[in-house]
């Protein structure tokens, strides 16, 4: 789908009905990436309308001139907001540099958002000052890597901590299509001159109250886990969950924990929601609240310069 704004045209993907649910990916990548890891969740839940976006120079997103900042970004995305769901509640999912992107909108729009799940968010723009531990592989199949073409490869190795065929999969169905896609020009200038916001994003008004959700990975050399546990206290009713076996791309390399991680998100979004209603017949039980396993859901994943560099 097509979103025409003043002075840009996004693309989206829009499935499912009700409450909206708004993903913002990464530095590079596209759409695929959060509908990759989501919808295989969200498509067994009702009441749940999920937005996946191509950010600008991203996907199937155009570039513009105009957009130099993530200050230019997030207003962007402020009108996608006002434009798609006007005047209404909605719920937040950020990966990375859209995680970054992410708590811009909260900042701005804190009364409106019922749930924040940010996944190996960008807390610290500067590269530079970043406290994040080596990568570190930790399961590497060399005779499937071994079959694959050198550039590829080269993509793959650089930011995954699990090395085998079944991540190799995903990473190249939801990730990779999107590194190709990207104008790189574009990011490049944006990432060297305005990355971070022109506003101290982190110390909010107010804490969050709503449902959070932070997913961070222990072995993630892009952006680490340590930056992201000093907001924490701002978000009195969040989870942080810091995966061991995980890196950069832990919805891959971690996807039962994450998938039982992100239900368990959502049934407390909708348990907080009857409450304010007051209603007493809410029934709907969390796979992690009941104590059933989740279903494997790895089937369900087949959707169609170095990515250290281009970090999401």
């Amino acid at each position: 789908m097509e979103c025409m704004l003043e002075n840009i045209s996004l693309n989206y993907e829009v499935h499912g009905r009700g409450r909206p649910l708004l993903t913002l990916h990464g530095f590079y990548p596209d759409h695929r990436l959060m509908e990759g890891c989501l919808e295989p969740i969200f498509r067994t839940l009702s009441g749940w309308k999920r937005l996946y976006l191509d950010l600008p120079g991203m996907g199937s997103t155009k570039a513009q001139p105009w957009i130099v900042n993530s200050d230019h970004m997030l207003q962007v995305l402020l009108e996608f907001i006002d434009l798609i769901i006007p005047n209404q509640r909605f719920v937040l999912a950020g990966e990375s540099y859209g995680g970054y992107l992410a708590r811009g909108i909260l900042r701005r729009r804190q009364p409106w958002i019922d749930g924040l799940l940010l996944l190996c968010p960008l807390i610290v723009p500067a590269r530079e000052r970043r406290d994040v531990p080596p990568h570190n592989v930790l399961v590497k199949d060399e005779a499937f890597m071994d079959t694959l073409a050198e550039g590829a490869r080269e993509e793959f190795e650089s930011v995954a901590v699990v090395q085998n065929r079944k991540a190799w999969e995903r990473f190249h169905a939801e990730i990779l299509p999107g590194l190709k896609a990207a104008d790189s020009s574009f990011l490049a200038r944006l990432q060297s001159g305005g990355y971070a916001f022109s506003f101290a994003v982190d110390p909010l008004l107010e804490p969050f109250t709503k449902p959070a959700l932070f997913l961070m990975g222990r072995q993630d050399g892009i952006v680490g886990y340590r930056d992201a546990f000093r907001i924490l206290e701002q978000y009195p009713r969040a989870s942080y969950a810091v995966l061991d076996r995980a890196g950069h791309n832990l919805q891959i390399e971690q996807e039962r924990l994450f998938a039982a991680l992100v239900e368990e998100w959502a049934f407390r979004i909708e348990e907080e929601e009857a409450q304010e209603a007051g209603r007493t017949e809410f029934r709907r039980e969390s796979n992690f609240h009941s104590g059933r396993r989740g279903q494997d859901e790895s089937s369900n994943h087949h959707h169609g310069g170095n990515l250290r560099q281009a970090l999401r």
